[in-house]
């Protein structure tokens, strides 16, 4: 399902200051912080989710710890979900920014939150590409996602990204 040129890192592993320097965001936004998976066969791609209390939304909550305890934000999981399509762009589609590719989110199908991830947690985030339509300017992937605490599911979600290649002249 994938078309990977380049050679696949033994897994797991951090991810190298080539992978960082082609990201879309500043590295500290990342929020994954170790690649444990990938697998051109399945199209899919693991990484461990960072949570902990210093994470933009989460630092700023108002908690009470028996009726709203810190967690992870939806909308930092969303952005989660961004950082590990980009994950998979990288290393099964071999999309790099610096050869002009860039990509934005188009649909979120379904998101289901379904358990709080709080500060300290380990979880495990999967991503893996259902769909491809793959030209040469133009990529648009359907992922699922799939994120674990302690082996239960607490997020999954179904969406579309489109992946284009920006041509400057000259």
């Amino acid at each position: 399902m994938s078309e990977t040129k380049g050679s696949l890192p033994a897994t797991p592993c951090a991810f190298d200051e080539a992978f960082l320097a082609e990201l879309l965001y500043d590295p500290e936004v990342l929020l994954l912080d170790e690649l444990l998976e990938v697998d051109p066969e399945q199209s899919l791609v693991r990484a461990r989710l960072r949570v902990d209390e210093t994470l933009p939304l989460t630092a700023h909550q108002r908690t009470d710890p028996e009726r709203h305890p810190r967690h992870l934000a939806g909308g930092l999981i969303l952005h989660a979900t961004g950082s590990l399509g980009f994950v998979h762009a990288y290393y099964l589609l071999d999309l790099r920014t610096s050869e002009g590719w860039t990509g934005y989110g188009t649909h979120i199908h379904r998101a289901v939150f379904r358990g709080l991830i709080e500060p300290g947690d380990e979880v495990e985030a999967t991503c893996r590409a259902t769909r491809l339509r793959l030209g040469d300017e133009r990529h648009v992937v359907r992922y699922s996602f799939d994120f674990r605490r302690e082996g239960k599911r607490v997020y999954e979600g179904d969406q579309t990204a489109m992946w284009f290649r920006v041509v400057t002249p000259g």
